[in-house]
């Protein structure tokens, strides 16, 4: 009894902090850390700034969310100037893809090269504020989980790029810019619009996960238990979320002061004037039930849809008693995969990246290139100062090849 009384005691102390901060403020502000300028531009801020010329366009979601999009435009543009969409990962928006100088980020070096650059913004960043009948001062604004972005959020954007430019685009995402594709992909979407996908530090299984505070979060149901409080919003910078991670490492003994190589793992390669760029542009916010959803996947060691918490609520939702799964065998073999993982990364992590790999064991070897990185962790595929030698140069040639 005595070694399970902190683990009991641990969740209830949370729930008590967490709702006597809530019930400290009149209001729960469930946006503080979003941009509100309505003069926000990833284009001025951090595209033409570097000589580029850009463009900004929105999408509408059939869900009702209005979504940012860039577009970094080819000079002299030809009909060899093929459209690529890149989707950021959790926690962060597009302009991650450009805070290094032209010669580091993924971006600029796509553009260099004559591709046609679209960036992407999941719902609920500075550019994706927007919606046809909601705020995000409304807690339903906030309701959805990365179904939601690979059912809605994904495929509006690639339908726009094709759209736009008349031609079948490569994709590329990042961290849970990958889940929402591989998920779309299992049910046979978006493929047809699509030339080829680029898998970087790829969230898929999440069993395996040994990011320790993710791991403590979801083993305890500690982002559930927020939301029971009314929080919808995960806010990074929040004080609902500070303490949610300050319980966190109190619970497993160990110093959050560098939080990102907690989270992440050791990158090695990340300069600290682009890591202050980043911290200074974020990071951004998602839906607590997001949380919610990855934090499932953690528990069941399944890629499925968001469990509703018993058997005649996903009876309600999906006509059965659990949350089908997304099964990763369906993805057709023959399509162009890029997959680049690292060793170091806790997020994306290796043995869960090999029960990926094994559900694509019968793809064709042609039409899959798989790329380790022994000391590469989760934000170095972005940010790291090598990353252009290392990973974007090859998947740009293996671009060019479909």
């Amino acid at each position: 009894m005595a070694n399970t009384l902190p683990i009991i005691l641990f969740p209830i102390a949370l729930v008590l902090c967490i709702s006597a901060a809530m019930a400290a403020r009149t209001k729960i502000s469930i946006v503080s850390s979003l941009s509100q300028d309505g003069n926000f531009s990833i284009c001025k801020s951090l595209v033409e700034t570097q000589g580029y010329t850009c463009q900004e366009h929105n999408v509408t979601t059939p869900d009702g969310y209005i979504l940012g999009l860039q577009r970094i435009l080819v000079a002299n543009k030809t009909a060899n100037n093929p459209p690529v969409l890149l989707q950021h990962g959790l926690l962060t928006d597009a302009q991650s893809w450009m805070l290094g100088s032209p010669n580091e980020s993924l971006a600029f070096m796509l553009a260099d090269n004559r591709f046609d650059v679209w960036l992407s913004n999941t719902r609920g960043t500075p550019s994706s504020l927007g919606h046809t009948s909601l705020t995000p001062h409304d807690f339903t604004y906030w309701e959805w989980s990365w179904d939601e972005l690979a059912a809605y959020d994904l495929p509006t954007f690639i339908q726009y790029v094709h759209d736009q430019t008349g031609q079948k685009l490569h994709y590329i995402g990042h961290s849970l810019g990958t889940l929402t594709a591989l998920a779309a992909f299992s049910e046979g979407k978006l493929l047809n619009m699509l030339r080829s996908t680029v898998l970087l530090s790829p969230i898929s299984y999440l069993g395996q996960m040994p990011s320790p505070v993710p791991r403590t979060i979801s083993e305890l149901y500690l982002s559930e238990k927020l939301y029971r409080l009314g929080v919808r919003q995960f806010i990074p910078g929040g004080q609902d979320v500070a303490k949610l991670v300050e319980f966190a490492c109190n619970r497993l003994g160990i110093s959050c002061t560098n939080l990102l190589t907690i989270l992440t793992g050791p990158n090695c390669c990340v300069k600290k004037s682009v890591l202050n760029a980043f911290l200074e542009r974020g990071p951004q916010p998602t839906a607590m039930k997001n949380i919610m959803h990855l934090a499932q996947m953690v528990r069941t060691k399944t890629i499925a849809k968001y469990g509703y918490g018993n058997e005649d609520e996903n009876m309600k939702h999906y006509g059965q008693a659990t949350p089908p799964i997304y099964n990763m065998t369906n993805i057709p073999k023959n399509f162009p995969l890029f997959l680049s993982y690292g060793g170091k990364d806790t997020l994306s992590d290796v043995n869960d990246n090999q029960v990926l790999l094994d559900n694509l064991k019968v793809h064709d070897r042609d039409k899959m290139v798989v790329q380790y990185l022994a000391n590469y962790a989760h934000v170095d595929f972005v940010l790291g100062t090598n990353a252009n030698r290392n990973v974007f140069e090859p998947l740009i040639a293996f671009l060019r090849l479909h």
